[in-house]
């Protein structure tokens, strides 16, 4: 049990002790010249788990997503997203302010689109309008609960676009999640997109970094991209060496974080004012609604040193991970039945 137990969400991960020594033994390069060997084995290893040629190591998962927008289009552009995706929401409007592109926004069902819909939105071009050029999923979904989009919904998603010649860019910040919890490879749902991106700083554990993948001629341009918004980083091998770690030994135990959420669902089912909005958490993430304000409650957890996140005036998110333990699940629903 630790003396803070942070729910917030999974950035808020550190580095294990064997991660820590990985990282200070890592051998370095400058990677702007292609020649740090740690962040070229991270990137290889990476691509490979993807099923894509390459890989490209980058700052952000936000940073991943606006190589990807700006690689796939040209400015003036309209790209299809979820209203409720992340890179709708807080990626404070890169679609608009870097890669000059309109948004069109469909719906999803619990995280789920619905491909007829999408169809519906798509727009070819001409002299009047500026043409669909791409579309967005995010998988596991984040304001749907950490749902994860089926397999078959994305192979419908990758016929759809290839029948309109539309590229399809996954935003896996939490792939792994959606594999542990499927026993579906991820290397299977990024087959069905030409472009993908992980984080290694969420679930994994990583303190830095996500990477972006896809074919050599989509990477290469990315690159350019990311040095563009200043990503080109030089010894990165120090951070690389940290996401090498985690692909090697923090992808299975991320059903421990699926399981923890589950248990703490169950707790809370029967806390008065509380209301889950699903009894099994599909991952690692828990939303339940409140009676009262949300921050109120978020104020009295915080006093008894147990942290959420406030995802609306009613509406807050716990998210279980590598740092929490049975002891922090079982103390948190302790203090959400005394407050």
């Amino acid at each position: 049990m630790h003396t803070v137990i942070d729910l917030r969400s999974d950035t808020v991960t550190r580095p294990t002790p064997a991660m820590r020594a990985a990282m200070a033994e890592a051998e370095v390069g400058d990677d702007v010249y292609e020649d740090d060997p740690s962040v070229n084995a991270l990137q290889k290893q990476a691509a490979l788990l993807m099923g894509k040629e390459a890989g490209l190591f980058v700052p952000s998962g936000t940073m991943g997503n606006a190589l990807a927008l700006m690689t796939h289009t040209h400015p003036g552009d309209e790209v299809l997203m979820d209203s409720e995706a992340h890179s709708m929401l807080y990626e404070l409007g890169l679609p608009a302010t870097l890669a000059h592109v309109l948004t069109r926004q469909f719906r999803s069902k619990v995280g789920v689109p619905d491909v007829e819909e999408i169809a519906g939105y798509i727009h070819p071009s001409n002299l009047h309008a500026p043409g669909t050029s791409l579309i967005i999923l995010e998988n596991t979904h984040n304001r749907a609960g950490g749902t994860v989009i089926p397999l078959e919904v994305h192979k419908a998603v990758q016929g759809l676009a290839k029948s309109h010649d539309l590229a399809v860019h996954l935003d896996g910040a939490r792939l792994f999640n959606a594999a542990i919890a499927t026993g579906i490879p991820a290397a299977e749902f990024a087959a069905t997109t030409n472009s993908v991106t992980f984080c290694l700083s969420k679930g994994l554990g990583c303190p830095v970094g996500s990477v972006l993948c896809g074919t050599h001629t989509f990477i290469d341009r990315a690159r350019r991209f990311r040095k563009m918004l200043g990503g080109g980083m030089r010894q990165a091998g120090i951070l690389a060496a940290a996401g090498i770690y985690a692909l090697e030994n923090h992808i299975d135990r991320l059903a421990e974080d699926h399981r923890h959420a589950r248990q703490l669902a169950a707790g809370l089912a029967d806390v008065p004012g509380l209301t889950l909005e699903t009894h099994e958490p599909p991952t690692n993430m828990v939303y339940f609604r409140t009676q009262l304000p949300a921050a109120q409650v978020a104020e009295a957890l915080a006093a008894h040193d147990v942290l959420c996140g406030v995802t609306a005036p009613n509406r807050i998110r716990m998210v279980t991970h590598l740092d929490i333990d049975q002891e922090d699940i079982d103390r948190t629903i302790t203090v959400l039945h005394q407050i």
